[in-house]
């Protein structure tokens, strides 16, 4: 009786482990390479395709300086998505925060977009509401 419950906790707790790992496979990991701009940042870019046909982007980087620190200054960093279809798209600008523990900076952005996605990178501009990316490049991954 007591080989049985023994049998069957394991069992639960391996289709327990099984369901949480194939649920994490779905989302590809890429990560950005090491900035020459910022080289103390680091970062990542979360894809998964939803029910839609969409792709839910998850982006987070730490260490990213406050833009206007930057040459020439700038105002914020935008997300881009290479498509092959359009090209270069905006997908938003990061949020950046410290904590109360950190003075580091966290930078992060949580979107969907319809565009199956080649890479990802970030650029330093002036306003969120610009149709093709300026020429300071601060992160970029590698093709997907």
């Amino acid at each position: 009786m007591r080989n049985t419950q023994i049998t069957r906790g394991f069992l639960s707790v391996f289709i327990m482990l099984l369901v949480i790992s194939s649920l994490q496979a779905c989302k590809k990991k890429i990560e950005f390479s090491t900035s020459a701009v910022v080289p103390a940042a680091e970062g990542w870019v979360k894809i998964k395709r939803d029910k839609n046909n969409n792709y839910q982007v998850e982006l987070a980087v730490i260490r990213l300086a406050d833009p206007k620190r930057l040459t020439p200054p700038k105002a914020i960093y935008v997300l881009w998505i290479e498509t092959q279809e359009s090209g270069p798209q905006n997908i938003g600008q990061l949020k950046t925060s410290s904590s109360l523990f950190s003075k580091s900076l966290r930078s992060s952005l949580k979107t969907l977009t319809p565009h199956k996605p080649l890479g990802f990178f970030i650029t330093a501009e002036d306003s969120i509401n610009i149709k093709s990316p300026g020429k300071q490049v601060v992160l970029r991954t590698e093709s997907i």
